[in-house]
């Protein structure tokens, strides 16, 4: 399905009965809304789904720029105007992580339950320089010599050495991202912060992060202290894409975040 939000075209997919609270997942940098399948399988049995590719990835238009995650948000609101949803639960994974939370600060009274997974959801001087090198990078040569590099940040060397299938479907990902895509949203992740006012979100939420993705964990489980009545949980031996290293488990915890 492709539809026409906020000026350009997106490349979404819905399943689930009609007649389900929608629940939306929001993809990470240098992925598409395939990253989601392990948890489609079993969601799409409660909820009503949509997975959309956000901007510059996946089907979806890649716009040459920088982008800002105040777009990113309004790509998310837009694709809810266009099919009138007036309110979700809202699900996403570092850019849409931060995308999540976001929107969850900005505009309260179109999300539920909102699900933040392996995004500390700010910048810092020291990311902003390394995403600029990793723009420079791209615009040079490319996704290809950003792929390892990449995966070795994302996963943990014993998941690398074991090399479980999702790795290569992540790698695919990752090369066949637009440039376009992944410099105007590299941008982005160089300069955003809804991490700063996260006491005083208003809607429940669900800090998710893998136990092996860096610093990650400890900035996540630092917004659940702020946000009272948050809930964090961990993902033993996952990475930054936790969904993929621990599909089940970070599926039941959505499942039962989401149901409570």
């Amino acid at each position: 399905m492709r539809i026409k939000a906020n000026g350009i075209t997106f490349k979404c997919e819905i399943e689930g009965p009609a007649d389900a609270p929608w629940l939306v997942f929001s993809n990470s940098l240098a992925t598409n809304l395939s990253m989601w399948d392990p948890q489609v399988a079993e969601l799409k049995r409660s909820f009503r789904l949509l997975r959309y590719d956000q901007r510059g990835h996946g089907g979806t238009d890649a716009p040459a720029g920088r982008y800002s995650f105040a777009t990113l948000v309004a790509d998310a609101l837009a694709l809810f105007d266009a099919l009138h949803i007036e309110r979700a639960h809202f699900c996403g994974l570092s850019m849409g992580g931060a995308t999540a939370l976001g929107l969850t600060e900005l505009h309260p009274g179109r999300v539920d339950r909102v699900v933040v997974c392996d995004s500390p959801a700010m910048s810092t001087p020291a990311t902003a320089r390394q995403w600029e090198e990793r723009i420079a990078v791209a615009q040079k040569g490319g996704l290809e010599p950003l792929v390892e590099s990449t995966m070795a940040r994302w996963f943990p060397p014993e998941t690398l050495a074991a090399n479980p299938p999702h790795l290569e479907k992540v790698r695919q990902m990752i090369r066949t991202t637009p440039v376009n895509g992944f410099i105007g949203c590299a941008a982005a992740l160089a300069d955003h912060d809804y991490n700063s006012a996260v006491s005083a979100v208003t809607r429940p939420v669900l800090f998710v992060a893998g136990s092996k993705d860096g610093v990650t964990p400890a900035a996540m489980k630092d917004m659940s202290v702020r946000l009272k009545g948050s809930r964090y949980v961990e993902l033993e031996g996952a990475g930054h894409i936790s969904n993929l290293d621990r599909p089940a488990e970070f599926t039941r915890a959505v499942g039962e975040f989401l149901g409570a």
